[in-house]
């Protein structure tokens, strides 16, 4: 369906955040009388690499979950968007599930990978180049909690589709999440277009939570990573063996937190600043919130996304939603 000529990935167009960012994010996290760490500065290279191997652990049912929702709806999917889309993918990470969307749709205008880690983008972007010769390739490297710009393209394209696998929203708080709806909608721009992504739902909280804390220990050593990173980037020094891993899933805000336990008390020093720990005290990493389809189809009608289609695996543990704008044209196959 991809018109075949050479391969090719266009020069990065780079928005990474700068340095700085990272230190006063880090230092607002830290400060807080519940400590956290923003879970996007999870991916470095290193990060990057542990979270593909975390989605191959057994434990670890949403990727292998959303791949096969995909591949059972790809037909559909496809005759929802139609010719000549424009995909852009936000966290693209590896790209593992694009490769289903990009064969399904007929004809699509050009690939955006948009993902906060500089290495992971670049090589992922240069291995779909090779792979659908033919397909315009840009990648963005961007954080997609702010406002993204595209670089500018020079094809035709009958609207955007904005993939989002993966349950990455379920990271964000109710406000952020909404946000970054309404940015997903200026992101189509005045023509409008569609939404495709994945949501985890609401489960056996065994499963949620050994999902999180699997027995090889692989999530436990991407969680430790980001101090790994805020030692080598901001001049810290995080004992790393001195924090524990923990996933636990709370149940009034139907979501998993993980954090970073600290096993002793300790300071910390990060660029001239000094934090203390206490034996049991922890720095929150991340949330993962988990959904009914009804309960997030609200929140994205709010936002100005109605629902097309949704789908979901046998067991109801994730779901893949199909969204458009008001303005999303009607699908032309000619």
């Amino acid at each position: 369906m991809i018109p075949s000529s050479a391969a090719h990935a266009m020069p990065l167009h780079d928005l990474h955040p700068r340095a700085d960012d990272l230190h006063a994010e880090v230092i607002a996290g830290l400060s807080r009388a519940h400590k956290t760490l923003p879970c996007k500065y999870f991916y470095d290279a290193r990060g990057s690499v542990l979270f593909d191997r975390i989605c191959e652990l057994e434990e670890y049912y949403p990727t292998r979950t959303e791949i096969g929702i995909l591949e059972a709806a790809s037909e559909e999917i496809a005759d929802c968007v139609g010719r000549k889309a424009l995909v852009i993918e936000l966290g693209s990470g590896s790209s593992t599930k694009t490769d289903l969307l990009l064969r399904a749709l007929p004809a699509p205008a050009g690939y955006v990978p948009v993902d906060i880690s500089r290495d992971h983008l670049t090589d992922a972007a240069e291995r779909l180049a090779r792979r659908f010769p033919g397909l315009g390739v840009w990648p963005v490297c961007a954080d997609f909690n702010a406002e993204i710009g595209l670089p500018a393209f020079d094809h035709e394209e009958r609207e955007r589709i904005v993939f989002f696998p993966g349950s990455t929203i379920g990271n964000l708080h109710a406000a952020d999440r909404s946000a970054l709806l309404e940015r997903i909608v200026r992101l189509c721009g005045p023509r409008g277009g569609r939404l495709l992504l994945g949501i985890d739902l609401v489960k056996d909280v065994r499963r949620l939570e050994e999902a999180y804390d699997d027995a090889a220990g692989v999530t436990a050593a991407f969680n430790r990573n980001l101090l790994r990173r805020i030692n080598r980037e901001l001049d810290a020094d995080f004992d790393l063996d001195a924090f524990e891993h923990c996933a636990r899933f709370d149940r009034q805000h139907s979501r998993i937190e993980m954090h970073l336990v600290s096993r002793v008390d300790q300071v910390v020093e990060i660029a001239g600043r000094r934090f203390a720990f206490a034996l049991g005290e922890s720095i929150c990493t991340e949330h993962s919130y988990k959904f009914t389809i009804d309960g997030f189809v609200a929140t994205a009608r709010q936002a100005g996304w109605r629902l097309d289609q949704a789908w979901t695996d046998d067991d109801a543990l994730f779901a893949v939603l199909l969204l458009s704008t008001g303005r999303a044209r009607p699908v032309q196959n000619s």
